[in-house]
């Protein structure tokens, strides 16, 4: 039985929003621990759990794999650094562009690879980094590809505001290392992205089915 997001109160998704904002609050004040790095990955986390509750195709679980590639990018930079942190979130951006674009690469592939082009360059120039540089272009050809517009335009504003995250977590080491703004930016803007995606694409996809499904059945 499919739900109409907009009709019922999403508690789940609410306690995901609480949860990454109660994260950022704590990470101010400092607190460390095995907790803290459980607690980073939850508020993703949550946002998979419940986009999986809603996953009725192959989109669906695809979304859901994508958000909980993210939350496992959370807890592996915590745990294991920057590479294979990376690579879950590399994973997810893949997905995600190939999720995006779906239907729309025939028309939209010049935007995707703009953006991807784009946001590679910028990654480099700002740490110098091969490394960076595919990371970014993954990235950013996951923002192009939400940008097509499928999903509607909160996914579109999370995805750049996930693209700025990184930028900034770049920048960090760089341009704007000793600066105070990437410590005040990253974790809001990373979050709300993923939750701002999250809702868009989840929503379309369960108003898709529901359309299927009221079409399955005028014809019957």
């Amino acid at each position: 039985m499919s739900i109409d997001l907009r009709a019922r109160p999403q508690i789940l998704f609410v306690f995901a929003l609480f949860v990454g904002v109660s994260y950022f609050v704590a990470d101010k004040l400092a607190l460390q621990g095995a907790d803290m790095i459980a607690w980073k990955g939850f508020g993703v986390g949550l946002l998979a759990l419940w986009a999986a509750r809603h996953a009725e195709g192959v989109e669906g679980w695809a979304i859901t794999t994508i958000l909980a590639s993210g939350a496992t990018g959370d807890v592996l930079l915590e745990t294991h650094g920057l590479v294979p942190g990376a690579l879950a979130f590399l994973i997810g951006h893949l997905l995600g562009i190939a999720l995006y674009a779906r239907d729309r690469w025939r028309q939209g592939w010049p935007i995707v690879v703009a953006c991807a082009a784009g946001i590679s360059v910028i990654g480099f120039g700002l740490t110098g980094a091969a490394g960076v540089a595919l990371y970014a272009a993954a990235l950013g050809g996951m923002a192009g590809a939400i940008s097509l517009g499928r999903f509607g335009r909160l996914p579109v504003i999370g995805a750049w505001l996930f693209v700025l995250s990184d930028l900034l977590l770049f920048a960090r080491a760089g341009v704007l290392a000793g600066s105070v703004l990437p410590d005040l930016l990253i974790w809001p803007t990373y979050f709300a992205g993923q939750a701002l995606i999250a809702w868009g694409v989840v929503s379309t996809l369960v108003a898709e089915e529901d359309s299927a499904r009221d079409d399955l059945h005028h014809r019957l």
